[in-house]
């Protein structure tokens, strides 16, 4: 089970990996979903299996993801919510969406900021190490 868990854990973060990476090029809507559930799927692996890894590595590594998810998150939200703007007739210069956008500007600054320093630290080789694997 342990090496079960292992190569798990290898494959999600590498996921991650790539995933941050597309989101720092690309930054659009499907990146930054794509961001988000490799994230999700990480996280439930370290909780689910959370037994496999040395002390308490896992949590260190979900609270750093959990600051990841809520700055993806608030681009994520503001591209959900100029969608439905947009498909329930608002058209794409109205204030409100103009508003969201800008929003999302902002959000997605943040977002590349953390992106481009989780990269330089390498967490994906440190968390590697300290999940053992």
């Amino acid at each position: 089970m342990r090496e079960y868990v292992r190569l798990q854990t290898s494959i999600l973060l590498r996921r991650l990996a790539y995933q941050v990476s597309q989101a720092g090029k690309r930054a659009d809507e499907e990146a930054i979903h794509d961001l988000r559930v490799s994230i999700r799927r990480l996280n439930r692996c370290l909780r689910a299996f959370s037994q496999f890894y040395p002390g308490n590595s896992w949590k260190k590594v979900r609270r750093r993801l959990g600051e990841l998810m809520g700055a993806a998150g608030e681009v994520r939200d503001r591209d959900i919510a100029i969608r439905l703007l947009h498909e329930a007739g608002v058209p794409l210069d109205a204030p409100p969406v103009q508003a969201l956008r800008a929003e999302r500007e902002s959000a997605l600054k943040h977002l590349v900021a953390i992106l481009h320093h989780w990269k330089q630290n390498s967490h994906s080789r440190k968390w590697r190490e300290q999940l053992g694997l």
